[in-house]
């Protein structure tokens, strides 16, 4: 005669399978490092936006001083050069002084293209890149394909992020809600395997945005821009006052510019003078005889 079934019976034979024990506790840690991924990512974004803006800053109120220092470097050696045209060393200083005065003004107008305004993330702003970090992170992604398409995203969350885009946060949140990746199923042993590399992957990922930061800490953007926080904590403009030592530097460099210009002319009108020859035509055959 069969035994009524107790209740301590049903609970033995209810009781989880060791692999859905097993999937349950790596699910909560997977769980715990998504949302700490989830902030070193933030955390990450929020400190190269803040570098971002600091070299856009720099390089719109020093860079582009510094773009003027070169080009007057530039014309005064080919005015020097003018004075001894049949001088090597000038010739190869003029050479470098106007590669780097071109370099410059290229920087300088990169820089202006780009500039920045002064965003600082809203709390509201902070949630949704925490809440979408959290979910589209390409270290979750279960394929190659899958991945690059989270990378894109991923790309796209911390542009708008560090642009303060609220409207394009919102929109990627809004489509990712009716996403298809994020539908998953299959049996347990392939979400256990699933949680199992995911986890893996989320770990890589931190020790990859320590280097990040690491390199950025170590940037001399990065030295400066600790210094300038020091200086505006002490009631300091730091670029100001550096903008301000590059104007007086390019004020005495376009007197020193002029002074050989007048110097130049100066030659001109004796050459012109004396041996009614233009002084150009001196200098072209000198440099000629120097090519021979």
């Amino acid at each position: 005669m069969l035994q009524p079934t107790s209740s301590t019976d049903l609970s033995v034979s209810r009781q989880l399978a060791p692999e859905e024990i097993e999937l349950k506790k790596k699910e909560r840690v997977l769980e715990r490092l998504k949302d700490r991924i989830a902030f070193r990512e933030e955390d990450m974004a929020d400190l190269r936006g803040e570098l971002e803006r600091f070299e856009a800053q720099y390089s719109m109120q020093v860079g582009r001083l510094y773009a003027q220092i070169d080009e007057i470097e530039a014309a005064i050696a080919e005015e020097e050069l003018k004075l001894v045209p049949d001088d090597e060393e000038i010739k190869k200083r003029v050479e470098e002084l106007r590669r780097k005065a071109e370099e410059s003004a290229a920087r300088a107008a990169a820089a202006e293209a780009a500039e920045k305004g002064d965003w600082k993330p809203t709390a509201e702003a902070k949630k949704a890149y925490h809440d979408l970090a959290r979910t589209i992170h390409p270290d979750l992604a279960l394929d190659s394909e899958e991945k690059e398409r989270r990378h894109v995203l991923m790309a796209e969350l911390n542009k708008a992020y560090s642009s303060g885009d609220q409207v394009r946060l919102d929109k990627l949140a809004d489509d990712l809600r009716h996403s298809p990746a994020l539908v998953s199923g299959d049996t347990i042993g392939d979400k256990l395997v699933r949680v199992i590399r995911q986890i893996a992957q989320v770990k890589a990922r931190f020790f990859e945005l320590e280097r990040e930061a690491r390199a950025a800490r170590n940037s001399e953007t990065y030295t400066l821009l600790c210094k300038a926080r020091a200086e505006r904590a002490e009631g300091r403009d730091m670029i100001a006052q550096i903008a301000a030592r590059t104007a007086v530097h390019i004020t005495r460099a376009n007197r020193r510019l002029q002074s050989l210009k007048n110097v130049n002319a100066a030659a001109k009108t004796y050459v012109k003078e004396t041996f009614g020859m233009n002084i150009e035509d001196f200098q072209e055959k000198g440099t000629k005889k120097r090519h021979k």
